[in-house]
This record gives structure tokens, C-alpha cells and sequence, in this order.
């Protein structure tokens, strides 16, 4: 059974006007069946068997980003390929009645299996195993079901693959739609500027700090940011531990946050919860700082439990939080006006932690 998760504020009532679309936020990609084993004390050995002490299945892949948002409270809509297996009508299941995201422009392919990745947490960090094949040609797009006409919305969000572009992207900006987009690791080891055509088209890049210096040739994070803004308006660096950078190339405007510490449980889809907590912020018309504080919060809490999509925090934890570190003694009175923003965002009664865990899933017959 899949509980609805039902956002408790709308983050943009101040915001909406007449005629504006009713997609908030638009992405497409691939859904992959994420089975997350945590509790390992260490990387699996060859040629012995590791027993972990916690297991789930969830949604994965671009159903990360899209929970997240949706969490957020943000209307999100998602273009995707669905397997017509047991896998892809869970998946589509959780997605569509349990988190609220239209499904509108996805599809099921007849006679393809769902994506599945397996996840392995332990020391902070993770190991994972995926398979899966591309769509059939005749079943749309190979990048996971981008529709030749997206829908109008307010944002989108776009995963760059070097030497490739998109259709979709070009179409959407010139709708009107904000493009906010992230990058994986380039394979070819270029790392070049250029085959990243898409870029034009952006209005933010979130790159971690690894990728911002191999593609802009710098040894700094920092500079990195700033000469990416060469080629995109506004550039946000995440500096893992260190927290986040921006520049706004437009105004000049930079932000530093530093990260919370939090002991991570599993790091799985922390990225997209980051970029999810930014892409609200924006929409929201909040300042640089406070929009970059609130994505480092919100990836925080996502580490603090297991399961990608299900880990994604929605304002009942962003509230459960707040409230707590307030009751804290000795608190640091500078670090708590960081986050004095939220006072007037989040709901009057907040629900204690922990939020909905993953659970396990395959082989549970339907009642």
C-alpha cells in the first residue's frame, strides 16, 4: 500500500498569478526500481556474502528529483518510459498516487522491464550495481520519454550529457520555462565547455566542486563558480562537506553556505533533493543566501534515511527540524538566524521524526 505524502504549504501562493502554468516544475529521464541495502560495515568482499541490517525499494533515477520537488509542494510533472511489469506499475504507483506528480506525459512500454539499480550504503557512502536497456525505438525518445512538445511550466529541470543535446531543452526555454541543470561525470575525460550545447539554453548549473574545476580548468571551487558564469547567468557550486558557493553573474551577488552535520545514513539522491531545494527557493523569489542554505538543509535531512525518492524531506521534517535545533542550549545564535527565513514559511504543527521509511517491497503480494 502506498501512503500519500501530501505537501503541507504551498511555497508559491505569494508568487502565482493569473495565467501562469500549472506545471510548476517539468523533467524527464529514466525511472529506475532502487533496492537499498544499508547497515553494511563495509564495501562487499569477492567471494564472501555480506548481510545488511536494513533493506528498501523505492523509485529511483529522475523519480528522486521528481519526489523531492513534489515534497516541496512544488506541481511537478514527469516524462518517463515505464516498464509493464510488476517493477514499473509499483514505480508508477508510488509516483502518481503517492507523492501527486503528473504522469500526464509518461507512458508504459509494452514488452520492456523496468531499470533496476541495486544500492549498497555504508561508511557514507554507497556502491551500486544498475541494468536495464534503452526504450524500443518506436517507444519515444531514448533519454527516458521527453515528449517533442513539453508542457508549459514555470521550471526544469535537465540532466546535461556531454555531447549531447536535447530537443526539449531549447523548446522549453523558449516557452519561457527556467532551466535549472545538473551534470554527471564525463566518461570521455574531455570535460569541455563546449559539449555542453545545452548550457546556452540554462539559466542555472549545479555542478559538485570536482566537476566546476575539470570543466572550467581551475584548482578552486570558488573560481570554478565564477567562471562558469562565463557561460550560464547563475552558477551554485556544491563543496560536499564544505557546504555550497553561488554566483549570480548578473548582479555580481555571491552566497557561501556552510553544511550541516548531520551522521549520514545513505547519500543516495542527496544531489537531486540539493537541486530540488534550490529550483523552490528560485521560483519562491528568495534570496541568494537563504536559497542556498535551504537545498544544504534539505539534502541533510534526505541523508538521514535510506531509500533515494522516500529519504527526500518534505516540510513536516524541514519543520520537525527547525524546531528542534531551536531547543537545543547553547545553540550558535549566528547560525541560527541562517535559517530564520523559515519562521514564516513552515507549518503551525510539525510532526516529531523520523518521516516514512523505505520498506521492503518485492516479493509482498497485494492484499
Amino acid at each position: 500500500m502506498v501512503v500519500p505524502v501530501k505537501p503541507t504549504i504551498d511555497p508559491l501562493k505569494a508568487a502565482r498569478r493569473a495565467g501562469d502554468p500549472d506545471c510548476d516544475v517539468y523533467l524527464t529521464g529514466t525511472v529506475f526500481l532502487d533496492i537499498i541495502f544499508t547497515g553494511l560495515d563495509s564495501a562487499p568482499v569477492r567471494g564472501t556474502e555480506s548481510w545488511a541490517r536494513g533493506m528498501g525499494s523505492s523509485p529511483g533515477g529522475v523519480a528522486n528529483m521528481a519526489t523531492a520537488l513534489a515534497r516541496l509542494g512544488l506541481h511537478t510533472s514527469l516524462a518517463a518510459a515505464f516498464g509493464d511489469d510488476h517493477y514499473g506499475e509499483y514505480c508508477w504507483d508510488a509516483l502518481e498516487q503517492g507523492e501527486g506528480i503528473d504522469l500526464t506525459p509518461s507512458r508504459t512500454v509494452p514488452g520492456w522491464h523496468s531499470p533496476v539499480t541495486v544500492s549498497m550504503a555504508y561508511e557514507g557512502e554507497r556502491t551500486m550495481v544498475s541494468h536495464g536497456h534503452e526504450p524500443p525505438p518506436d517507444a519515444g525518445a531514448p533519454d527516458g520519454g521527453a515528449p517533442s512538445c513539453p508542457p508549459r511550466a514555470r521550471a526544469a529541470v535537465a540532466s546535461l550529457t556531454p555531447g549531447t543535446q536535447a530537443p526539449w531543452i531549447a523548446q522549453a526555454a523558449r516557452s519561457g520555462t527556467r532551466i535549472f541543470a545538473d551534470v554527471g561525470w564525463d566518461d570521455t575525460g574531455r570535460w569541455d565547455l563546449a559539449g555542453l550545447a545545452d548550457l546556452a539554453h540554462c539559466e542555472a548549473f549545479l555542478p559538485n566542486a570536482e566537476e566546476a574545476m575539470r570543466y572550467t580548468r581551475t584548482s578552486c571551487p570558488r573560481a570554478a563558480a565564477r567562471a562558469l558564469t562565463e557561460h550560464v547567468p547563475l552558477a551554485v557550486v556544491t563543496l560536499g562537506a564544505e557546504g555550497a558557493y553561488a554566483v549570480d553573474g548578473r548582479t555580481g551577488e555571491t552566497a557561501e553556505v556552510p553544511a550541516i552535520a548531520v551522521e549520514a545514513l545513505d547519500p543516495t539522491g542527496a544531489g537531486d533533493v540539493f537541486v530540488a531545494g534550490f529550483v523552490m527557493g528560485t521560483l519562491a523569489e528568495w534570496p541568494l543566501a537563504d536559497r542556498l542554505a535551504f537545498a544544504g538543509l534539505t539534502a541533510a535531512l534526505s541523508v538521514q534515511e535510506f531509500g533515494g525518492s522516500l529519504s527526500a524531506p518534505g516540510w513536516a521534517e524541514v519543520g520537525a527540524w527547525w524546531r528542534r535545533v531551536r531547543e537545543v542550549e547553547d545553540q550558535d545564535p549566528l547560525a541560527l538566524r541562517r535559517y530564520a527565513f523559515l519562521d514564516g514559511l513552515l507549518p503551525s504543527a510539525t510532526r516529531p521524526w523520523p518521516l516514512r521509511r523505505a520498506v521492503p517491497t518485492i516479493g509482498f503480494r497485494s492484499a
